[in-house]
């Protein structure tokens, strides 16, 4: 049915139909849909104030609004379910094994260590691992992704365990999310002397929400007020009741400085997947998991540290991750070692990506080179909508003129570079966070891996952006282009350091309030008449002090009778003065204003930026 619309362009209306759109759809997306002209949806938009192209990705509420307007129900396909779509089109399954039960082999659990910062998480990784992570970090934060496999012994049987080395502070909670997702069992740390803080009860809400069984270490035993049984009654209230107590949670009280029970710690997780999970994969199939951590390597390129969940990779096999794909040149483990082939549950280092993917991207795979290159491809063309739909300001025809107006919205525009993805994924969801009201907005323009490089100071240039290097510096000449065209690089190597400057930037960018601040007063005692300046004051400062130059009002029994006046002149016996503090006599002029009497007050304030907190 055929219903007329804007200009007398004949527009298809609905009978409410849903229509299925990615999001970062454009009006031409919508318009293949309906059999629509994508000019005429324009032309709609115009007419419900807003100015859209054909080809501009929108924003899953532009969208709706439109299709509501036309009688059509919009459907936002999640990134997930698309991906699915995508790879069903080539006909692959993500995410099952093959075959029946008799393909399925046990794999180690994957683990992830969650808690409130500094109650020893990177410490409890360090006893695990023997190794020293702590003494490489900048800040004593772990800013890297990392996964490394360890073994024990339960019952005369060696068990291995992999652990994913989330960062555990709430700047991370994206990674540490992503990282719960490919995680089979959590180990959350409290500290025995703190008990459960803030932090504690956002991991075990992620950890619930991924639904991971969990295994609490009550680390810091041997620290002076270390209380292992309030620990174990906090934590009751959140739902995670100890063996001991009758519940089915494993605590085990750990000292992660001195190494002590951290074997009992890794049987506590061995037991608790072997009681709550089924941790099988077919080994035979092509392989299949996710991306923990990727980076440039100055010498080898792109590489990733990826965690298999199902099948065998080994070298050769051409691979898709996220956005990226490539033929796997070789594999590290986590000691370094070359490895032809990694078996579920190992994390391993992969070499020979065309770029970095991201940090909790999946990957796969395929049989052809080909193959992996159009998913690729068409999972960044997604990527780069979505993205540009989450940028778009929504602009209405009655504010277009307010907003284009300098000063009624300012933005501040970013582009962030880092060693790795996670790192500038987690610090552009903090920033973007941050919230300093209405008037300013945050934008980031760009964010990759890697150095500064030219064309990032070309963009920052052409845009008026600033330019962060997390744990990176510039390139070639690009610390030369950077100066000449004016432009801000920053770097830093500490998260949180990041995040208060840009937060205190963008306080900076507000317009400034102002409050009234007092001086002083000064009560009049005599009125002398000067036939050059007029009326003169003779007071006596009462509080404070008064200042030349300064702001004024009169005050005549307990009632302003003046406001605005200014402070002229301030003299002293016969000397000028710059200020009279409390309890001297003076002489004032208020300039033009000659209206003084015997006892009234004059008091003096002056207008203060007023911090944004």
């Amino acid at each position: 049915m055929q219903a007329p619309s804007v200009g007398g362009v004949m527009l298809p209306r609905g009978n409410g139909e849903t229509v299925r759109l990615s999001r970062g759809a454009s009006l031409t997306d919508f318009a293949e849909k309906i059999n629509a002209n994508p000019a005429s949806l324009v032309a709609v938009m115009m007419n419900l104030g807003e100015m859209v192209t054909a080809t501009q990705s929108v924003s899953d509420e532009t969208l709706q609004i439109l299709a509501g307007e036309m009688n059509y129900t919009v459907q936002i396909v999640s990134p997930e379910e698309e991906d699915r779509e995508l790879l069903e089109s080539f006909d692959i399954e993500f995410g099952e094994d093959e075959g029946g039960e008799e393909f399925l082999v046990a794999r180690p659990p994957v683990v992830t260590v969650m808690g409130h910062v500094d109650h020893g998480k990177t410490r409890l990784l360090d006893a695990i691992r023997k190794t020293n992570v702590v003494a490489g970090e900048a800040g004593g934060i772990t800013q890297h992704i990392g996964a490394y496999q360890v073994s024990t012994e339960v019952n005369e049987e060696e068990r291995r365990i992999t652990f994913i080395d989330t960062p555990g502070h709430e700047a991370f909670t994206a990674m540490r999310a992503r990282g719960a997702k490919s995680t089979d069992i959590a180990i959350l740390v409290v500290a025995a002397n703190d008990g459960v803080m803030p932090q504690t009860i956002e991991a075990l809400n992620h950890a619930k929400a991924a639904d991971v069984p969990i295994v609490v270490a009550v680390n810091k035993i041997d620290v002076e007020g270390a209380d292992p049984t309030k620990v174990r009654g906090q934590l009751t209230e959140y739902g995670l009741v100890a063996e001991e107590y009758g519940g089915d949670t494993m605590f085990v009280d750990i000292s992660a400085k001195q190494g002590l029970n951290i074997e009992n710690l890794l049987e506590a997780v061995v037991l608790t997947a072997d009681a709550a999970l089924d941790l099988r994969a077919n080994p035979e199939q092509d392989a299949q998991g996710i991306a923990i951590e990727s980076h440039l390597d100055r010498g080898r390129g792109a590489v990733s540290t990826v965690l298999v969940q199902r099948g065998t990779l080994r070298i050769g096999d051409t691979m898709v991750v996220g956005d990226a794909y490539g033929r796997v040149r070789a594999m590290l483990d986590d000691k370094g070692n070359n490895v032809e082939e990694a078996t579920p549950s190992t994390p391993v280092l992969v070499l020979g990506l065309t770029n970095v993917p991201g940090a909790g991207d999946n990957f796969l795979v395929v049989d052809e080179d080909r193959t992996a290159r159009q998913i690729a491809e068409k999972r960044a063309a997604r990527e780069r909508n979505a993205a540009f739909a989450k940028r778009t300001r929504r602009v209405s025809l009655e504010d277009l003129d307010k907003v284009l107006k300098a000063g009624e919205v300012q933005q501040l525009n970013l582009i962030i570079k880092g060693d790795a993805s996670g790192s500038v994924e987690a610090l552009e969801s903090s920033l973007l966070q941050l919230d300093v009201g209405e008037e300013v907005d945050i934008r980031v323009l760009h964010r990759g891996v890697g150095a500064v490089t030219e064309s990032d100071i070309d963009l920052a240039t052409g845009s008026d952006a600033i330019v962060i290097g997390f744990n990176v510096r510039a390139a070639g000449r690009a610390t030369q282009m950077a100066e000449r065209e004016g432009v801000d690089v920053r770097y830093y190597s500490v998260i949180y350091q990041a995040i208060e400057e840009i937060e205190a930037a963008l306080k900076g960018m507000l317009k400034p309030e102002y409050e009234e601040v007092e001086l002083g007063t000064a009560e009049i005692r005599e009125v002398f008449r000067s036939s050059k300046l007029g009326n003169i004051a003779g007071v006596l400062i009462r509080s404070g002090e008064v200042r030349r130059n300064t702001k004024a009002r009169l005050i005549r029994d307990g009632k302003v009778v003046a406001e605005n006046l200014n402070i002229e002149g301030l003299r002293r016996f016969k000397d000028d003065v710059t200020e009279i503090r409390e309890g001297f006599e003076g002489g004032i002029n208020l300039g033009n204003f000659n209206d003084i009497k015997v006892d009234d007050v004059i008091a003096t304030y002056e207008m203060r930026e007023k911090p944004r907190g």
